[in-house]
């Protein structure tokens, strides 16, 4: 998905995660971030907005 974004010429970023998915998928996909859970996608969140 995230490739799909960036290909169309989107500046968005992307934050993927939960039970079945891993930091190495989010690496393979090109996804911005990556939370085990709800709560750290909370806190992921502000920073890659900073980024």
């Amino acid at each position: 998905m995230a490739c799909t974004v960036k290909a169309a010429g989107m500046a968005t970023r992307i934050i993927i995660g939960g039970a079945p998915v891993t930091q190495a998928l989010a690496n393979q996909i090109g996804a911005g971030g990556y939370s085990a859970d709800a709560p750290g996608a909370v806190e992921t969140a502000p920073r890659m907005i900073a980024a």
